[in-house]
This record gives C-alpha cells, sequence and structure tokens, in this order.
C-alpha cells in the first residue's frame, strides 16, 4: 500500500477546491484511505493519519472513528506519537464517552514517566477532559506533581488540580498542604497558576475561605513586588510587570475581603497603590485599575478609598475606547446605590454620555442617569432626559418614558410640574409609553383639584390638529370631558386663557372620532367625554344627542355598544344622567397588596402589572379598586376583584384562584423562563376546568449564589389580547445555595387562544447592590395557550 500524503499535502489540496462538494469529495476520499490503514494495524503512519483526522475534525467533519488511534498512540513509547494522541483525545474524546476511561492507567504511568514532556501532555489531558472517575483514580499523582521541584510541572500540575477540584470537590483537602507552599515559588508561571487555584478552593468552600484569609498579607507582597520592580523583559507588557498575575492576584484579594474587616484592612494600603501608581495611557493599565476598582468596592475599604475608585471610573467615562467608557458606565450603576454621593460628583459626564453614538453606551448612561435622580437635581435631569428622550431612537423611547414617570412620580416638586412633565413625555413619545400612563395621569390630575383648569388648557392646545399620539388624545379627551366646563369658562389663572366655545369642544371630540389615526380605545375615550359634556354644557345638548345616536350603528361593536347606552340614558333614564355623569371626586392613590386588577375601559383591555408585597393582616376593601376604576370613565367597566388575602396560603386550587374556577393539572412541560447571575426563575402550567382560557402559571425563584438576595420582586407584562393577575409571593427574600425557593402564582386570560408571549422585570438586592433585569420569554409550550 503507497504511503499516505502528509498533512500539509491535505491542507494545500483541500484548499485548491473550489465548492464545498470539491471539498467533501476530497474528505471522503482522504478518511476511506485513512480508515483502511486503520484497519490494516498500519503503525507507521498512523500518526500521521490522527493528524490529519485531528485537521478535518476543525474543519467540521465527522472524526470519532479515529478515537481508539490515539488510544493506541498514547500508549507508544514515542514522544511524538503521544503528543498527537494526547491532543487527539482532548479534541476527540469526552467523559460522556466510556472510550475514555481506557486512557486512565496510561495516564498514569505517563504523570510517573521520567521525562518531563511526557508527564506535562498527560496533565494537560487530565484537566482538559478528565471525568469525575479518572480525576479520583488520579488526584494523588496530579497532588505529588504539586510537590516537584520542577516548575514546568508545577504549574501544570495547579492548572490539573483545579480541574480536579471541579468535578470532584470533596478531593480539596488533598491539595491543601501543597497548595500553601506554591505563594512561595519566584517562577511567574507557578504563581500564576498558584492563584488561579487558591481562588477555585475559596469559592468553591467557605472553610478554605477562612482558612486561607491569613495568606493576604503574603499576597499582598507579591503584588507590592510586581508594582515596585523594575523593567524584566521576561514579564513585561506595554511597561507593565505581569498584568495578568497581577489581575488574577486582585481577584483573590477580592474574594478574601469580602465581609471581612481584618482582610480589608490589610489589603487598603496596597489597593491605593495600585490604583495611583499604574499607568492609564495604556490598555493593560486600565484593565487593571478596573480589577482594582471592583476590588474596593467589594471589600469593606474605607470610604477614601471608595472614592477613589469611583473618581477612577469617572475618568474612564473620559477614555476615548468605547469599551473601557461601557464598563466604566456599568460600574457606576452597579455602585450608585452604595456610594450615591460620589457617583453625583460625575453627574455631568454621565448625562454627556447620553449624547454617544454608540447604542450599548446610551442605554447604560440613561439606566444611571435616572438613578441619580433625587429630589434637589429633579428638575435638571428631567430636563436632559426629556431632550434624550426628544432625540433617541425608538428603542429607547419606551424605557427612557417609564424612567421619567417613576422619577417624577417620586420625586416632584410640585404638582404643576409633575403633569407638566408627564405631558411632554406624552407629546414626544406618547406611542412608546406603557399602558398604565394613561390612568396613571388621570388619576394624578384628578386629585390636583387647583390644576384642573391649567390642565384641560393646556391639553386641548396640545391636540389641536394632532393626533398622532394616542396616549395624549386620551387623557385630553378625559379631561375635555370631565372639566370641559373649566374649559369654556376660561378660568385659568396659572397662564393666559384661551377663549373656546362649546361648539369648537364638540368640533375637536368630533374630529377624533373620525380620525383615521384613531384607534378603537380612543374613540371610546372621546364619545364618553361628548356623552359627559351634555352635564357641563347647556346649548349644545341636542348636538350630542345627535352624535350619540349616530354612532349607534357604527361598525365598531364597543363603539356601538356605549352610543346604544347612552342613547338609552338620554330617552329612559334622563332624570339619572346627571347624577351618573357628574365629575369624579378626589381620589387617594390605592396600593394593591394581592393580584393586579384587569379593566376593559374604552374598549381595550389594560392589564395593570403592579409590586406585589407580602399580604398584611388586614382585608383590603374591595369598594377600593372600584373607585380606581371609575377615573377611568365610561359604563360599561367589569373589573375583577381579587379575594381577599386570610391567612390560608395561597395555593393552585386555594381561595385566592376561586374567580376562575377549579384547575386541571394536564401534565403541561414547565420551562426555564430566566437563569442568570445565580438566579433562575422556572415556569409551572395548570389549566382550568371550567374555562379552558385561563392558564395558571406557578413561577419559582432559586439562587444558586453564596448569598441570599433580598427584597426580590417579580414583576411581568403581556400584550393586550390577554388579561393578566399576578397573586402574592410567598417571601422576599430568595435563600443562598438552592436551600429554597419563593414561589408565586400568575393567571393568564387568553380568550383568542393566541400564542402566550410576556415580558418579565426582576429587581433584587444581592452582594449589598440593587440589581435589575428584563428578558422575554417567548417559549412557552403550546398546551399552555392551545
Amino acid at each position: 500500500m503507497p504511503a499516505p500524503i502528509r498533512l500539509r499535502e491535505l491542507i494545500r489540496t483541500i484548499r485548491t477546491a473550489r465548492t464545498q462538494a470539491e471539498e467533501r469529495e476530497m474528505i471522503q476520499k482522504e478518511c476511506a484511505a485513512i480508515r483502511s490503514s486503520f484497519r490494516e494495524e498500519d503503525n507507521t503512519y498512523r500518526c500521521r493519519n490522527v493528524a490529519k483526522l485531528l485537521y478535518m475534525h476543525m474543519l467540521g467533519y465527522p472524526a470519532h472513528f479515529g478515537q481508539l488511534e490515539c488510544l493506541k498512540l498514547i500508549a507508544s513509547q514515542k514522544f511524538t506519537d503521544k503528543r498527537i494522541g494526547y491532543l487527539g483525545a482532548m479534541l476527540l474524546l469526552d467523559e460522556r464517552q466510556d472510550v475514555h476511561l481506557l486512557m486512565t492507567n496510561c495516564i498514569k504511568n505517563d504523570l510517573n514517566h521520567s521525562t518531563q514532556y511526557v508527564q506535562g501532555l498527560a496533565l494537560c489531558t487530565l484537566g482538559c477532559m478528565g471525568s469525575s472517575e479518572m480525576c479520583r483514580d488520579l488526584a494523588g499523582e496530579v497532588e505529588k506533581l504539586l510537590k516537584t521541584s520542577n516548575s514546568y510541572l508545577r504549574k501544570k500540575a495547579a492548572l490539573c488540580a483545579v480541574h480536579v477540584i471541579r468535578k470532584v470537590p470533596e478531593l480539596m483537602e488533598m491539595f491543601l498542604p501543597a497548595t500553601k507552599n506554591l505563594l512561595n515559588e519566584k517562577n511567574h508561571g507557578v504563581l500564576h497558576t498558584s492563584v488561579v487555584l487558591l481562588t477555585e478552593m475559596c469559592e468553591r468552600s467557605p472553610d478554605m475561605l477562612a482558612h486561607f484569609r491569613k495568606l493576604v498579607p503574603q499576597l499582598v507582597r507579591i503584588l507590592k513586588n510586581l508594582i515596585m520592580s523594575g523593567y524584566s523583559p521576561e514579564h513585561d507588557v506595554s511597561g507593565i510587570s505581569d498584568p495578568f498575575l497581577q489581575v488574577r492576584i486582585l481577584r483573590l484579594l477580592r474574594i478574601l475581603g469580602r465581609n471581612d474587616d481584618d482582610s480589608s484592612e490589610a489589603m487598603n494600603d496596597i489597593l491605593a497603590q495600585v490604583a495611583t501608581n499604574t499607568e492609564t495611557s495604556k490598555n493593560v493599565g486600565n484593565a487593571i485599575l478596573y480589577e482594582t476598582v471592583l476590588t474596593i468596592m467589594d471589600i469593606k475599604s474605607e470610604s477614601g478609598l471608595r472614592v477613589l475608585a469611583i473618581n477612577i471610573l469617572g475618568r474612564f467615562l473620559l477614555n476615548n475606547d468605547k469599551n473601557i467608557r461601557y464598563v466604566a458606565l456599568t460600574s457606576l450603576l452597579k455602585t450608585v446605590q452604595t456610594d450615591h454621593n460620589a457617583v453625583q460628583r460625575h453627574r455631568s459626564t454621565i448625562v454627556d454620555c447620553l449624547k454617544d453614538l454608540d447604542v450599548s453606551i446610551k442605554r447604560r448612561a440613561m439606566e444611571l442617569s435616572f438613578a441619580l435622580v433625587n429630589g434637589n437635581n429633579v428638575r435638571g435631569m428631567m430636563k436632559e432626559l426629556l431632550y434624550f428622550l426628544d432625540s433617541c431612537e425608538p428603542e429607547f423611547k419606551a424605557d427612557c418614558a417609564s424612567g421619567i414617570f417613576l422619577a417624577a412620580e417620586k420625586y416632584a416638586p410640585s404638582k404643576r410640574w409633575h403633569i407638566d412633565t408627564i405631558m411632554r413625555v406624552l407629546t414626544t413619545a406618547g406611542s412608546y409609553v406603557r399602558d398604565d400612563a394613561v390612568p396613571n395621569l388621570i388619576q394624578l390630575i384628578t386629585n390636583s383639584v387647583e390644576m384642573h383648569a391649567y390642565t384641560v388648557q393646556r391639553l386641548y392646545k396640545a391636540i389641536l390638529g394632532d393626533y398622532s399620539q394616542q396616549p395624549l388624545v386620551q387623557v385630553a379627551s378625559w379631561c375635555i370631558g370631565e372639566y370641559g366646563d373649566l374649559l369654556v369658562s376660561g378660568q385659568c389663572e396659572e397662564e393666559e386663557p384661551i377663549q373656546v366655545t362649546e361648539d369648537e369642544v364638540l368640533d375637536i371630540l368630533e374630529s377624533v372620532l373620525i380620525s383615521n389615526m384613531s384607534a378603537s380605545v380612543t374613540r371610546g375615550y372621546a364619545l364618553t367625554a361628548i356623552m359627559k359634556l351634555s352635564t357641563r354644557f347647556t346649548c349644545t345638548v341636542n348636538r350630542i344627542k345627535k352624535v350619540v345616536s349616530i354612532y349607534g350603528s357604527s361598525i365598531d361593536v364597543e363603539l356601538q355598544q356605549r352610543a346604544v347606552e347612552y342613547n338609552a340614558l338620554f330617552k329612559k333614564y334622563d332624570h339619572m344622567r346627571p347624577a351618573l355623569l357628574e365629575r369624579m371626586p378626589v381620589m387617594e392613590k390605592v396600593t394593591t397588596n394581592g393580584p393586579a386588577e384587569i379593566v376593559q375601559t374604552n374598549g381595550e383591555t389594560e392589564t395593570a402589572v403592579l409590586e406585589t408585597k407580602p399580604p398584611p393582616s388586614g382585608l383590603q376593601p374591595a369598594n377600593q379598586a372600584n373607585d380606581l376604576l371609575d377615573l377611568l370613565g365610561g359604563s360599561d367597566i367589569t373589573p375583577v376583584i381579587p379575594t381577599a388575602p386570610t391567612s390560608k396560603p395561597a395555593t393552585a386550587g386555594g381561595e385566592l384562584l376561586d374567580l376562575l374556577g377549579d384547575l386541571n393539572l394536564t401534565g403541561i412541560p414547565s420551562i426555564t423562563a430566566y437563569n442568570k447571575n445565580g438566579l433562575k426563575i422556572d415556569f409551572t402550567f395548570e389549566r382550568s376546568n371550567t374555562n379552558p382560557s385561563v392558564t395558571v402559571i406557578t413561577i419559582q425563584a432559586s439562587n444558586s449564589t453564596e448569598l441570599e438576595m433580598t427584597d426580590f420582586v417579580f414583576q411581568a407584562a403581556v400584550p393586550k389580547t390577554f388579561q393578566l393577575q399576578l397573586l402574592s409571593p410567598s417571601s422576599s427574600v430568595i435563600p443562598a445555595f438552592n436551600s429554597g425557593t419563593i414561589t408565586q402564582v400568575i393567571k393568564v386570560l387568553n380568550p383568542q387562544k393566541q400564542q402566550l408571549r410576556m415580558r418579565i422585570k426582576l429587581t433584587y438586592n444581592h452582594k449589598g447592590s440593587a440589581m435589575q433585569d428584563l428578558a422575554e420569554v417567548n417559549n412557552f409550550p403550546p398546551q399552555s395557550w392551545q
């Protein structure tokens, strides 16, 4: 049989292929020749054939038939054969295949080989793909090599020990004596791998963490020597001595100093030295400074040191590199809750980042800007954020508008400023605001009695000839219907009143009704407003009757129903009309301790998604929910009032769910809706027997990190074709190490059997920082909604 072609020739041949089919043909031909050679047990060219097979594997072609040949090469006495054999094993084998167990004896022999390079190959392979069984069998050999005087083997043994600990954590104590001595090594490679090993052990075992805290002075000494040492060509990177080792040591110090006063005190000085002496003109120095900042913010450092760290992040914001600016904004966002005043000093720089061309930087700057808003700077910050809302890309408008609403509600210096700000948002980005923006603004206006005349005049002028911003038109229609008499009488004292007649007001509302831009819900607002004006106006009642009667035959069923009912009010119950359409009273804001209310207003379902907290002992009066719904106007509001909380726990079939009937366990598969940063949210599903359109989702939140997550709040939103109820959670604290879960029930009404989609928002405190994240859930099983 002729000698097979060499690897270089194969590469050259494959590169000449002009099409994918031609390349496949070449590969198949060569694979057939390699298979024949393997069947004939050709030891001479086995190494060459496996090398070619690995190249084809890297191109994406199947090479599994070469697994046993790799084992034969590993068993060979030639170093060149072993090298290709071990490389093939690392690429073609993993612990899911039983074949890899056949390597155990060969690896054990090679770990005791007289040649360090053979020992190194065995260590690399074990550290790359060793299973838990292999690690248990060979941990003793790895531990022996950790104690050897050969630095080449010690660094490889340390990395292999990291893999062994990950696979078999109970073997950690075996490496404890050898690990202590590794930090005395002068070789930077051994130091680097020993720090990696120490970090792994500290992260996996609280006992090891407490044990190794006494090494903090030694680590500080090593870091100080790195900073103060002169130029060393062997370790120098852009004028900085071994930045990789410095970063690793800083990460280990961060773990050791967390929640420990003595360790934090011991490393304060060295962190200050690194922060002040590191060169910032190169990216290498910025990497070290960033790691230093993270360490300072994570340990119990001095207040002056924390201010220094935040100032470093402030300097990062002025860097030309977009990645560094993004990192700085992300880090400041994590620290703004604990060091608010220090971050406030960089407010102008952060606001300038809103003008950046990079969308990722814009988003982080927007989030940080909202975090910086307080009672003292609310006017200035809102001015900048409103300017940003006016000019930003469409994907930012919804989040920016929501943030402005929340900040204005929390820090508004006056009711007039609050109303003006919300109206500015609706004028600028009305199409992007949340569904609850309209009822919230209506409630705000209702409660601001002294601002009624001013508000209705401003809204009237805002919608003259422009109906593009539907939420603005809805609020304006509601206010005109409620306070139209104030608009006509010209009683506004805050600004120059305008002269408006009753017919001009009705012209505007009729224009809204016939406009092509008006949605069905907007027309509902306008028709209800016209009906309310029948008790506010005196000269145009006949015109109002005519308009209402016209829409009694509208093709819009919702609008037709309203018009027919209003006609009946004129004809049969005219004596009750003034009382039914009287002005809304001042309302106190209602907070919900149970499910969110689902209301129908002017023909469109609005699902209010509210924060839910564990219920108090008292009962919530049902009429409060009715009072809140009255703000939205109309006579056909159908509230869903949740059952009052009792001492009985809320379970899937319990009293809180009696609204939607008994449940049917249908074996719907569960899904993982969210899994990030140690927080995992699982959804399980149940269907109602009495109402097949109802899906009950039970969420289970678990925490795999070493610290508990507190103040946990789960919020959800669904499209308007669905209706949502969010019940009270079982707790607000998620225990660490998956030792417990929080459960919460969501009920979704899906009358049209559409595919279920949901957006969730998670907020919680973890490791002293306020965390917040948004996620889309689109992978609901078909059984949950069909």
